[in-house]
């Protein structure tokens, strides 16, 4: 701990807020992972699979509606820790006997989980805002970007570890382990997270919940058909079609998705490089618009490449990567635009309310991607995928070109 007090306090806080942020997602991640394979194995079809994440998204866009107004009046701190301590709850619910894990249960663990996720995620971005001097738009955007893109790494960990452990400890077992290890994460978070971190200097009233600024309206109906579109075909379609058609094992499938979300992270880290960073000239809208424009032509690609059954296996795996790496672009430069666009005095009241339609992209994603996949396949998705990041491009269109922008 003696190398830890001697850094800048800005500097200390953040690394606990992202070591924090790391660990909740590994567990995040490796939970999804052993929810889809398990009930999968057990015979649940892809719809009813994404059922079970219903809750999970649907609370974290009230999670995230809420939680910005709960950061703003308790502090940062306070919603960082009860998220993981949400966390541990919903994975202690998930010990109950195999002939109690019936749906209706798993979702109530989910929709905890949900909750956790987002007031974890919430308290995380917003925290940085805090951090970085106003007049430090490359150094916002680099934080950002390195908080953004380890998180995605460590998720695709986590999908790795999901599948590995199901394999290994069983379905419990694997449960356990991870429950055990966030609950030390939770009790050093409570001793060295700034206690003041995050708090409003004024009252913010319940109503303002709502954003009332045209740019962050704007980037957060990109955020939702950006994030519909990822989601429409990677939460349940992509692991069931390469577990049915592709015939993979738990480990193949689990090892695959996290070896993508992990070079995903990557991407996101090095995001500030691809896109061109200085403290004097930022992304702005404009190359919000073109990173979209670009993105959309992969899963357009993949969906010909169905259509006309050529070379699908090859097509669909270097697809992937290349969705990953734009993909990866697009979230991160949309990250550092919410954290900058965001008014300093309420900044976990526009974050959250970005989050919250983050939260419902990924929800109408899910939903899609289970009913979709099971009426009309794979193919289905990625059309849908295509027209959805079409509409994120459009939307972007109208976002402010200037970088230094206070939107209240």
């Amino acid at each position: 701990m003696q190398w830890l007090a001697q850094l800048t306090p800005p500097i200390r806080q953040y690394m606990i807020v992202t070591g924090n942020y790391w660990a909740f997602t590994l567990t995040d991640g490796a939970l999804r992972m052993l929810v889809v394979l398990y009930f999968y194995g057990l015979g649940y079809s892809p719809l009813s699979i994404a059922m079970l994440f219903i809750f999970y998204e649907l609370f974290g866009v009230i999670t995230n509606l809420v939680g910005g107004w709960l950061g703003a009046k308790l502090g940062l701190n306070k919603t960082m820790n009860i998220g993981l301590f949400l966390q541990i709850v919903a994975l202690s619910m998930l010990l109950v006997p195999a002939d109690m894990l019936l749906v209706p249960w798993v979702m109530a663990a989910q929709a905890m989980s949900g909750v956790a996720k987002d007031l974890n995620k919430m308290s995380a971005k917003s925290a940085i805002k805090l951090l970085v001097p106003d007049d430090a738009q490359g150094q916002l955007y680099k934080w950002v970007a390195i908080l953004t893109g380890s998180k995605n790494a460590l998720k695709g960990v986590g999908f790795f570890l999901g599948g590995g452990l199901l394999s290994l400890l069983g379905f419990q077992g694997a449960v356990v382990s991870m429950a055990c290890m966030l609950t030390v994460v939770w009790i050093i978070s409570l001793i060295l997270l700034n206690k003041e971190l995050g708090k409003a200097k004024h009252k913010p009233k319940f109503t303002d919940i709502l954003s009332k600024s045209r740019t962050i309206n704007t980037l957060s109906a990109a955020r939702m058909f950006l994030f519909g579109a990822r989601d429409v075909w990677f939460v349940v379609a992509l692991p069931v079609y390469l577990a049915t058609v592709f015939n993979w094992e738990h480990w193949y499938v689990g090892g695959f998705m996290a070896t993508w979300v992990i070079g995903y992270g990557i991407v996101q880290g090095f995001a500030p490089k691809l896109t061109g960073n200085s403290n004097t000239a930022s992304p702005d809208g404009r190359h919000a618009m073109l990173w979209a424009m670009a993105l959309a032509v992969t899963p357009a690609v993949i969906a010909l490449s169905l259509y006309y059954q050529w070379h699908i296996q090859i097509t669909l795996i270097a697809g992937l990567l290349v969705f990953g790496a734009l993909f990866a672009i697009n979230s991160s430069l949309h990250s550092f635009l919410i954290v900058s666009y965001a008014d300093k005095n309420d900044v976990s009241l526009d974050v959250g309310f970005y989050y919250m339609a983050n939260a419902m992209g990924r929800l109408i994603g899910t939903v899609l991607s289970g009913w979709v996949y099971q009426e009309h396949g794979l193919l289905a998705c990625l059309v849908i995928s295509t027209v959805f990041i079409i509409i994120t491009a459009v939307i972007s269109i109208s976002l402010p070109r200037a970088q230094k922008i206070h939107p209240k």
